[in-house]
């Protein structure tokens, strides 16, 4: 028998009193389950309450513990520790204030506040120092790391009424080590007790240990005890976990509460109060509605039990049918939509969710596309950054290395050079091998000179240690060692020194490794061209001494220019170091008060100046 049959005949059968015993059944139920909805959707309420809040105050926490990781505090000056607090407190709006203190919990220098509410940040006012002082165990940490982190009970500022908790961040290694002390205050949580899904009943109240109502959606409850019927719920014994959710009823009025213990060890409860009353209000009403409706509307539903039911029937095998075709894969198959009842709403979300995991299928072919690209790219730079590591460790090598050859080279070189000037003095100036010797003592000279310029690069200092030096002396020390290289690449040196310049205030070793490193990228990028030329140029202009390396090489495209001086960056078409040469170099004139800079077109060489103050 079909169900359109079925249903006519139950409908004949019926009477009044079965129907209405049957409507009523029906409304309790649907009470009880809105009951349990309503206690399930509080309780939900409750954790994600209770989750918001810990996420929040735990978020500054370890904003907090990560800044103060980036400082070396023992080290820093005044100014940098005050620097320093400042980037503490500018970790979150809800800081009012930041301070430091010794290892025995007393304050160090002034704290950072503003008096107001200003920039977003909550005002701050020196009468709260002690107490905020005082309510952090600062000896908890004592054996913990850097960036280790403590949370104080919580306390109201009477002269504001605004309630706040402390948080200490230990800011060494050590037991001697100092710590940051903020206040954060609980302005922001209460705005998340505000972010409420549209129709949530009740309220939601956030309370420390001493059953104080620190937070609140209203926000007139602030600072005001839980009533003592719901304040001994949270003195009784709590479940085995303390994420669970605890939901219990209560009298005088009726009402329904549901407790949350924030989590991430926070001393912290969230409390959702919701009067029975009103949460049932639209049931008890359709009660009364449907005692009055039951007995117009059973003789309208014998006329159009039938029609109805046929209809019904064909549409729920439309939507049998789309949901078999979603099953076998058919994900193009669409439901028939016909009028705009819940059978219709049934089926859009049928031909929605088809649409959806279509287009759910195809990304993620795409994304294993993509996922595939992303593997291959991060695999290559993997590789590219173990071949720039090893290319640094070569380099530190090839330093060491030739430190030692120009020890070694130094000691007989001296041999050499002093029995030759020996044999000069035996030598009249009619001594036919006297320009001989002159020319061995000249070499040898020569070779010293190298040697002395390859240990000033070699013996580079981690400090700079800057002095007056003589810029000209410099580049003149640098063109000694890379010169004969350069002339014998078939390029054209051109060496402009201006005479009279006064001394420059620099690291004259770290000075050279610049110069040295700015001739040879000179000299690489001219390899390919046609016309090879190099220019040294220095002089004096606004104050400050100058140095210009130009050459005739390719150039440096301007979609790059903006790299060439970061670590590992090269533009040489083949690499002949790790790409650290302009990196260091724009670090040595920058601790020397200087600055390096580039003028350069793709094709048309380059031109690198620096400019450094005078001594």
């Amino acid at each position: 028998m079909r169900l359109y049959q079925q249903l006519v005949l139950f409908m004949l059968a019926a009477t009044v009193l079965p129907l209405a015993a049957v409507g009523f059944l029906l409304l309790s139920r649907a009470e009880a389950e809105l009951v349990a909805r309503i206690d399930a959707e509080q309780r939900t309420q409750a954790a994600a309450a209770a989750e918001a809040v810990g996420s929040t105050l735990m978020e500054v926490v370890d904003a907090l513990a990560r800044s103060a990781e980036l400082i070396d505090w023992q080290a820093a000056t005044e100014a940098e520790t005050v620097g320093g607090l400042r980037l503490l407190y500018g970790q979150s709006q809800a800081v009012s204030a930041v301070l430091k203190l010794d290892a025995q919990g007393q304050p160090v220098g002034a704290p950072v506040f503003r008096p107001r509410d200003t920039e977003g940040h909550p005002g701050f006012r020196e009468t709260g120092l002690e107490r905020m002082v005082g309510s952090v165990p600062v000896q908890q940490l004592r054996g913990g790391g850097k960036g280790q982190a403590a949370l104080g009970g919580a306390y109201v500022h009477a002269e504001s009424g605004r309630a706040a908790v402390a948080v200490a961040v230990k800011l060494a290694e050590g037991e001697d080590a100092p710590f940051a002390l903020a206040e954060v205050v609980f302005g922001p949580l209460e705005a998340a007790l505000r972010r409420r899904p549209p129709g949530a009943l009740g309220r939601v109240d956030l309370v420390d240990e001493e059953r104080r109502v620190l937070a609140s959606s209203e926000p007139e409850r602030r600072m005001m005890t839980l009533s003592p019927e719901v304040a001994a719920h949270l003195l009784a014994p709590t479940a085995p976990e303390p994420d669970v959710v605890r939901s219990f009823r209560l009298e005088d009025p009726p009402r329904r509460v549901s407790v949350a213990r924030v989590s991430r060890g926070l001393r912290f409860d969230v409390v959702v109060e919701v009067d029975e009353a009103a949460a049932l209000a639209p049931v008890r009403a359709m009660r009364r509605t449907v005692l009055f409706s039951i007995g117009g509307a059973l003789f309208v539903l014998l006329g159009l039990g039938a029609l109805f039911t046929r209809r019904l029937n064909r549409r729920l095998e439309d939507v049998v049918q789309g949901a078999e075709a979603f099953g076998r894969g058919e994900l193009d198959k669409r439901v028939k939509v016909e009028g705009q009842d819940e059978l219709s709403e049934l089926a859009n979300t049928f031909n929605r969710m088809g649409a959806e995991l279509e287009a759910a299928r195809a990304r993620m072919l795409r994304w294993n596309d993509e996922l595939r690209v992303r593997v291959d790219e991060a695999t290559g730079e993997l590789k590219s950054a173990q071949a720039q590591l090893l290319e640094a460790q070569k380099l530190a090598a090839v330093g060491q290395l030739g430190a030692g050859v120009a020890h070694e080279i130094n000691n007989p070189l001296a041999g050499i050079l002093g029995n030759v000037q020996l044999l000069m003095l035996d030598r009249g100036s009619a001594d036919p091998d006297l320009d001989t010797l002159r020319k061995i003592e000249q070499s040898a000279k020569r070779c010293k000179e190298i040697t002395q310029n390859l240990l000033r690069f070699s013996q580079q200092r981690e400090r700079p240690d800057l002095r007056p030096v003589d810029l000209n002396a410099v580049v003149r020390d640098a063109l000694s060692l890379t010169e004969h290289q350069i002339l014998s690449d078939g390029v054209t040196l051109e060496t402009k020194l201006a005479p009279g310049m006064g001394r420059v205030r620099a690291d004259p070793g770290h000075l050279s490794q610049v110069v040295l490193a700015l001739l040879s990228n000179a000299r690489t990028a001219m390899m390919k061209s046609p016309t090879r030329r190099l220019t040294l140029r220095t002089g004096e202009r606004e104050g400050r001494t100058f140095l210009e390396v130009e050459d005739t090489g390719k150039g440096i495209p301007a979609d790059i220019r903006p790299r060439i001086f970061e670590p590992f960056f090269t533009t040489k078409d083949v690499w002949s170091n790790v790409g650290l040469g302009l990196s260091v170099s724009w670090r040595v004139v920058t601790e020397a008060g200087g600055t390096l800079s580039v003028r350069s077109e793709a094709g048309q060489g380059a031109c690198f100046t620096v400019e450094l103050p005078r001594a």
